[in-house]
Order: structure tokens, then C-alpha cells, then sequence
């Protein structure tokens, strides 16, 4: 794997960016601020074409395009597009819809006081897989939910303390799952017609002073992209848990990623800075870019709702 450097895409101070997913319909980026309640939309410009742009290094104050925010009244773990227009959003409460003006309806209200949900994904069904943790992130006291396309919600699994990045294998017979706290990636045989999931083993686990699993992505080829929370990189992992690479960061905590670009070809890195005592000019809370990092992504489904 040569070696990556990321640059600015979108210049910000998010105190948890998190959830990028590729809008093709439109060619935005949409990502969320947890904390804030943001959901943000990135338009990379009419000149991005995904192609190498010579040297140039991340700096705080560029940015290649421009970001539109809409404020929800409420923690927003991750949003994506619906197939008729506005947003999913994965909330402190549950699942709401979102429109375009940024009202927003809470549909399914399934969590108690003191948890939220958190990162969160489509399958390609349209079906809506989200985390959800405690605030104070108590062990066991996690899980993962599924959201179908008719409002209806069930558990697929408990146990878990900070469900994170989560996606499936090109072939959609693997699902990944990242448990945060725990510092593993876990495989699991998937069935996307009966939308279940069985035969957990981890696949990937590291120490937690080399930093944590946070949000992933999964290439056209089956590897796995993980962002490290306090580790100042994202690694590339192969289908059975083995670092083919890795891309060095220019913060402490990436977040997540995500393919996107016309081609799926430049990767998405989203970053925080809560929890840093940061200087005003650290690019902490922006996105970053790599273009052709060796690997192209899988098209991001809406939700079907």
C-alpha cells in the first residue's frame, strides 16, 4: 500500500464528526456532529473530479467545498438519506425523520433516558442497522437495532458496550460490527434476506494504548477501513482481520470513513476534537480526503422508508 496523505476536504471544528455516508443522487458528502446535533451536507465543488492533487498536505484553514448544516434539538448519532427525500437520523431518543427545512419528527421513541443511539448504517435492502450505548458508555448495556422500512424495530443484538462502525462484505454474507470500548472488530455470517446475523468471532483487536476501532467502511474488494480513535491513523484490513496498511493522520481521533467521489474513489475521514486541548488552527473536526487510496467503494443505499 503506497503511502496516503490526507488533505482537507471540508475545514470544521466538530466535536465528534462521525457517519460520513456518499450521497450519489446528488454528489454530497452528509455526516453528523454527535454532540452538537448537526447534520452537515459537503458539496466537494463542481471541480472535483477525484484525481491526485499533487502534494499539498492538510491545512486547517482550506477546505476543497462547502458545508450546509441543519441543527436538530437533540444528539444525532448518524443520518442518511431517505428514498423520498429528507433524512433518517439516529437519535438520543431513537429514529426520526428529518425534512429538508429541518423540522423533525421522532417515529420510534425506543430508548430510556441516559442512552442514545450512535453509529449507524443501510443495508442494501434499505434497512437501517444502529448502535446504541449509554452515555457514560456502561459495559453490556449496548446494542444493535434494526429498523425496517415500515417503522417497526427489533434487537439483533445486546450485550455490547460502544457499537460502532458497522458494514457489510461486498457479497453481503459477512457483517462487521466494531464494539469501541472493547477495542475488537467482530465478523459475523449474515443473511440479508431474513435480516440476521450468527456465528460471532472477532476478527480484529488491539491494545487500547494504540487507540480504539471506531467507524469503518468496506471496499469494492471485501477489506475493511478503520478509523482509530486515539491512535492518529486509519488501517486497511483484509477480509480475515490481517493490517494491509495504513494512512497517517494529521489528528488524534479520525472517527470514521467512507468512499465517495464519482467514482467511489476517494475516501472520506471524519474527525473530533472533544475531549483535546486543541490550538485554534489544528484541522481537528474537519473531513479529510484521500484520493485513489488503492481501493474503491460499494454504493450507499437510502433508508426505504
Amino acid at each position: 500500500m503506497r503511502e496516503l496523505s490526507p488533505e482537507v476536504a471540508f475545514a470544521g471544528r466538530a466535536r465528534v464528526g462521525e457517519g460520513p455516508v456518499w450521497d450519489a443522487r446528488h454528489g454530497r458528502l452528509h455526516w453528523v456532529d454527535i454532540p452538537a446535533g448537526h447534520i452537515h451536507t459537503s458539496d466537494p465543488g463542481t471541480d472535483w473530479s477525484g484525481s491526485p492533487r499533487g502534494d499539498r498536505r492538510a491545512e486547517p484553514d482550506q477546505s476543497i467545498g462547502q458545508t450546509t448544516s441543519i441543527e436538530l434539538p437533540t444528539q444525532v448519532g448518524a443520518a442518511v438519506p431517505r428514498r423520498g427525500g429528507g433524512f433518517l437520523a439516529a437519535t438520543a431518543e431513537g429514529f426520526a425523520s428529518v425534512e429538508a427545512d429541518g423540522s423533525m419528527t421522532v417515529r420510534c421513541a425506543i430508548l430510556p433516558d441516559g442512552e442514545r443511539m450512535n453509529d449507524a448504517k443501510c443495508d442494501r435492502y434499505g434497512r437501517f442497522w444502529a448502535g446504541s450505548t449509554t452515555m457514560d458508555f456502561q459495559p453490556g448495556r449496548g446494542a444493535l437495532h434494526l429498523l425496517m422500512p415500515d417503522w417497526t424495530t427489533r434487537v439483533v443484538l445486546d450485550g455490547l458496550t460502544l457499537p460502532n462502525g458497522l458494514d457489510w462484505s461486498p457479497d453481503g454474507r459477512t457483517f462487521y460490527l466494531a464494539d469501541t470500548m472493547a477495542g475488537e472488530i467482530s465478523a459475523f455470517d449474515s443473511d440479508l434476506e431474513s435480516a440476521s446475523i450468527s456465528n460471532r468471532r472477532v476478527l480484529f483487536r488491539m491494545p487500547v494504548e494504540a487507540g480504539m476501532p471506531d467507524g469503518l467502511t468496506v471496499d469494492a474488494s471485501g477489506c475493511l477501513w478503520v478509523a482509530i480513535w486515539g491512535g492518529d491513523r486509519v488501517l486497511r484490513l483484509s477480509p480475515d482481520g490481517d493490517v494491509l496498511g495504513e494512512i497517517p493522520m494529521p489528528v488524534h481521533q479520525p472517527s470514521s470513513c467512507a468512499f465517495g467521489g464519482p467514482g467511489l474513489d476517494v475516501l472520506y475521514i471524519t474527525s473530533a476534537r472533544e475531549g483535546l486541548d486543541l490550538s485554534d488552527d489544528d484541522p481537528a473536526g474537519s473531513v479529510f480526503a484521500v484520493t485513489r487510496p488503492g481501493a474503491v467503494g460499494t454504493p450507499s443505499t437510502p433508508f426505504a422508508g
